[in-house]
């Protein structure tokens, strides 16, 4: 983040070298506007331009590498698809192909045949012959050989921007044109207490270090500045945001813990709550009487108890004379809520109703009718509740279930027209890595079920290739011979011409030959098959009257059958370690020992063979999501990044624990010493935070 400054706010069309027309190349493919935003196009990685290497000490392992020769000649080879340039590259140890697939014509026109030339690349084989494909070519001047070697940033870019002259050596060109004409003051960001504390790099200095470090220390130092600035000013303003909602919005107040709680609790409880799940109780229960909004996000594996919860929290809302409703991203899964929480209420006096897209318009019009007398207690729903036509009696407790489905404004819809803000309770299956929860949550409270019910089997999981398909068939007739029931998940619908994947109808057909009639019935479930297909071929696998059912993710979520205890997952490799651990928590569900079986082929990643590995050896679906963040990084865990908190300049979630709990520790000292931001060393944070959009916009009462 940079302070308001005449220098950063001048568009980038005005730099030297770059001009209007280049400079909308610039807008459209790198989103950079300002001499701000040039200089905040931070490297992704850095590669060692200190060392020289000669062609016969160079293989095909080595990642990118210098070399200084002659280029001796260029020519074309093939024509059409399959033409490309090959250079002949020479220097006092050997020769080296380069090669080019694209520009030729260009490169024809700009290398010289017979010049010493600066190459950089990576060295690859072909035909057993060594080769460099498309290399960064430098023609040997006075000014390349004074230059003083060290660390290159290497900078995103699109083919676009590339066809334009702003590769990544482009892009360095531009910013050390503006480095050169810094301003020799650069205001601060941090207080200079934090900056002297810390003892973190100067603003001015880190900008420059972090594009052209003299050696590892000073790029390090600069990283750590730059990645807590981005940091602290995120967490500052999660802190805020929570701060306000607190001080400004008032919640329902829940003074009575009555019959609804109190009769459920002595007569109607299915299990022993647990003490994860007291706790989260006591901790919501506190909440609802305080008179400010409850914003808590529950977190808790799959099976930990969290719907009871939620339930036990809604006869809360019930006790004080207002309605509750549960939302939910899928009809299968609003469903399955419904048929839970009916099933808990059965002897009570307790309405509960479900309105989806599928529910009738007779219905409808009854559902509206009552829900606005109060005659319906709880709603349970998908997207359907935030239609206009949806008008509570009096809604005082909006759960969310897998909220990161729903858009901040789509939930806001919910409760706009009550007075007073009801509470509000986020529920994931998705344990969030810690990371993750203080960035994407941090102006939520979070609790945690880290306890499973009593009596519940950990499942046993294994890892098997295709060899040993025969080995898995056998297995799972062995368990229905044992009375039980199998899922089969597949991630493709139908054959792709791209990926050499077992795909879901060549599976069902090759089961349903394994597994004939009369002795075996197998279900098919997928995205696309109409509604009511679905819902009948997942009512006959619901009822046990079929053995196997044969599916996508479809069943990811939402589907509960407890003589399910072998969930098979075909071409594992295909699933992150969060959706291999979802597909997981569909069994288990009963008192039988479950198992899941993921299948590969024998030709796995490195990261591929990672998830097989942790997914055999634990369970804990918090170590699994910080496995997952670590490879995946936190963009892909969340699915779409419905805000900016996730769009890191520099900082990464996943490597970067220490610096954002410093940053975090930072934020939180300054809003107790100086909430107002009115001490003097404090004017440099209000003035970054008035020039930010994102802090204008408030969405933390919505959660």
């Amino acid at each position: 983040m940079l302070s308001p400054h005449s220098f950063f706010d001048r568009p980038v069309e005005f730099l030297k070298g770059v001009g209007p027309q280049r400079s909308e190349v610039l807008k459209k493919e790198l989103n950079i506007v300002t001499f701000g935003d040039l200089i905040q196009y931070y490297p992704f990685r850095y590669v060692d331009r200190s060392k020289f290497y000669k062609i016969n000490e160079i293989s095909e392992e080595m990642p990118y590498i210098q070399l200084k020769g002659t280029l001796v000649k260029l020519s074309s080879v093939g024509d059409k698809r399959t033409k490309r340039l090959i250079g002949l590259f020479r220097d006092d140890t050997g020769t080296l192909e380069l090669v080019w697939f694209k520009g030729i014509q260009w490169l024809r026109d700009s290398l010289r045949a017979g010049m010493p030339y600066v190459i950089f690349g990576k060295p690859s084989v072909f035909n057993n012959k060594l080769n460099i494909v498309h290399p960064e070519m430098e023609l040997v001047t006075p000014e390349v050989e004074s230059r003083v070697p060290g660390f290159q940033g290497i900078y995103n870019n699109t083919d676009k921007a590339k066809a334009k002259g702003f590769d990544s050596r482009g892009i360095f060109r531009i910013l050390k044109t503006i480095i050169n004409i810094l301003p020799s003051q650069v205001d601060e960001t941090l207080p200079q207490s934090l900056i002297d504390d810390l003892k973190l790099m100067s603003l001015r200095n880190s900008l420059i270090q972090i594009h052209t470090p003299v050696d590892q220390q000073m790029l390090r130092k600069a990283q750590f500045r730059l990645k807590f600035e981005e940091f602290f000013y995120i967490q500052y303003k999660l802190l805020k945001q929570k701060a306000l909602r607190l001080e400004k919005y008032e919640g329902k107040l829940f003074s009575v813990v009555g019959d609804s709680f109190n009769n459920f609790y002595a007569h109607h409880l299915p299990f022993p709550l647990t003490g994860a799940q007291k706790k989260v109780l006591r901790e919501i229960r506190h909440d609802m009487k305080s008179g400010k909004q409850m914003n808590r996000l529950l977190q808790g594996d799959v099976g930990s108890g969290k719907t009871l919860v939620a339930l036990m929290s809604m006869l809360l809302a019930l006790d004080n004379n207002c309605q509750a409703c549960l939302m939910a991203p899928t009809e299968i899964l609003a469903t399955q809520h419904f048929e839970t929480i009916t099933s808990f209420l059965k002897n009570t006096d307790i309405r509960v109703e479900l309105l989806t897209g599928s529910t009738k318009t007779a219905k409808r019009r009854v559902l509206f009718s009552d829900l606005a007398e109060n005659k319906i207690h709880i709603l349970i729903g998908t997207h359907a509740l935030i239609e206009d036509a949806v008008q509570f009696h009096d809604l005082g407790l909006v759960v969310i279930d897998e909220q990161h489905r729903f858009g901040v404004e789509q939930r806001a819809r919910l409760w706009k027209k009550q007075e007073k803000l009801p509470h509000v309770l986020v529920m994931t299956a998705t344990p969030i890595p810690r990371t993750l929860a203080m960035t994407l949550y941090g102006d939520l409270d979070v609790s945690v079920i880290d306890e499973m019910p009593p009596g519940r089997k950990s499942i046993q999981t294994m890892h098997k290739y295709e060899a040993n398909r025969l080995w898995v068939f056998g297995f799972m007739r062995e368990q229905i011979r044992l009375g039980r029931q199998v899922y089969v998940v597949y991630p493709l619908i139908e054959e792709s011409e791209k990926m050499d994947y077992n795909n879901l109808m060549e599976g069902f057909e090759s089961i349903s030959r394994d597994f004939p009639l009369p002795d075996y019935r197998v279900s098919i479930v997928h995205g696309r098959m109409k509604s009511a297909v679905k819902d009948y071929e997942m009512k006959m696998f619901v009822e046990g009257k079929t053995h196997i059912m044969v599916a996508t993710t479809v069943i990811e979520v939402g589907v509960n059958v407890p003589n399910a205890s072998v969930m098979v997952i075909e071409s594992a490799q295909r699933f992150g370690l969060s959706q291999l651990h979802q597909l997981r928590g569909r069994v288990g569900r009963g008192a039988d020992q479950s198992y899941c079986i993921m299948v590969t082929d024998y030709k796995l990643g490195a990261d591929s063979r990672s998830r097989m590995e942790t997914m055999v050896r634990t369970n804990d679906g918090f170590e699994i999501a910080e496995t997952d963040l670590k490879l995946r990084g936190p963009g892909d865990l969340t699915g779409t990044q419905q805000s900016g908190l996730l769009n890191f300049r520099i900082a990464d979630l996943s490597k970067d624990t220490q610096i954002l709990e410093t940053a975090r520790a930072a934020a939180i000292r300054i809003m107790k010493e100086d909430p107002l931001l009115s001490m003097p060393e404090n004017s440099c944070i209000a003035r970054c935070l008035e020039t930010d959009a994102d802090y204008a916009a408030n969405w933390s009462r919505v959660s």
